[in-house]
């Protein structure tokens, strides 16, 4: 439940850390994002959410979801309280060698000239008000002597569907070891080896878990992986050369975290498509490996949290964490 309204999502799937964190229970909470799932529920209950540069943080002990994507990160009330996580947590780790050795602390400040918005997220599928929070800030660091710069990310529009067969294949193969045998959940009143693994796993995994598991062998299937896995494997590659050139024109890129505030529990239970979208704006992030953190930019008229997210090139975490600063002057 959302720590604002009850009756509405808390955001996910993090969203008991960021509920946590919004009703003041615990000072900071940690959280796992390989497609938003740090953002969303930071944006939804009004507070900061990080997800750092893929390999920042140890993801030692958390269970693999898509390896490529995930990250491990925080929520706070505070910038400050998320510089000091970052500060202890980021580095190598012996147990995770997809980390990188710890460039946090040694981070050089940069100056900030520029920051650019995606025009192609700025439509009538995105919230007004969460659209008038974005142009609101905008005008704040227009006035403050920042240069807004538009940027064409034509490949973007792929990004969902590029994740929603990336992340179902690594998805696939990461849960396969929930097999009955080595650990976790078994099935009690399985007669054969095959029983063991058909109801393990068909009791063990939720409708969510199971639909992604069918997708993934669905796109790893021989006749279906250069069609799906393949072509998205090379879309991603355009996305992340995407970034890379909007990087060399400004310096963060400001946006939506999500295209809606917070919706109703069960409204979209029935509807997966509809809720894969409401990650439109997070999930080309996750794709790209760069940073990106969700501030509070305000409320709707209902008095629901509005989200933004400041997005750097790779290793820009601490000074994203500078210039949230500049942004939280406002309020």
């Amino acid at each position: 439940k959302n720590a604002i309204d009850d009756t509405r999502v808390a955001g996910g799937s993090s969203g008991g850390s960021a509920v946590a964190v919004a009703l003041d229970i615990v000072q900071f909470a940690t959280g796992s994002d390989t497609g938003g799932s740090i953002r969303q529920p930071a944006s939804f209950n009004g507070i900061y959410g990080l997800k750092p540069t893929y390999g920042t943080i140890s993801r030692y002990g958390v269970v693999a979801m898509a390896s490529s994507t995930d990250v491990v990160g925080f929520f706070t009330k505070t910038a400050d309280d998320m510089d000091l996580l970052m500060e202890i947590c980021s580095g190598q780790d012996a147990n995770d060698l997809t980390t990188l050795p710890d460039y946090y602390s040694s981070t050089i400040e940069t100056p900030v000239k520029k920051i650019g918005v995606i025009k192609d997220f700025d439509n009538d599928m995105v919230n007004l008000e969460i659209r008038e929070a974005l142009s609101q800030k905008l005008e704040f660091l227009k006035s403050r002597g920042y240069e807004i710069v538009d940027l064409e990310m034509p490949t973007l529009k792929y990004a969902l569907a590029v994740y929603y067969i990336v992340v179902p294949a690594e998805v696939t193969s990461n849960l396969s070891r929930y097999d009955g045998i080595r650990y976790g959940h078994r099935a009690k009143d399985a007669k054969n080896l095959n029983e063991i693994y058909e109801k393990t796993r068909s009791e063990g995994f939720m409708s969510e878990n199971k639909r992604r598991i069918m997708i993934g062998n669905f796109v790893l299937s021989s006749g279906f992986y250069d069609a799906y896995y393949l072509k998205a494997q090379r879309a991603r590659t355009k996305i992340i050369a995407e970034y890379q050139q909007a990087f060399s024109q400004v310096d963060y890129i400001l946006t939506p975290v999500a295209p809606n505030p917070a919706f109703k529990l069960g409204e979209k239970v029935n509807d997966p498509v509809s809720m894969y979208f409401e990650d439109v704006m997070s999930v080309p992030i996750n794709l790209a490996g760069v940073p990106s953190l969700a501030i509070p930019a305000g409320k709707t008229e209902a008095g629901l949290p509005i989200g933004l997210q400041l997005v750097g090139p790779r290793r820009s975490d601490k000074n994203l964490l500078k210039f949230a600063k500049v942004l939280a002057e406002e309020e």
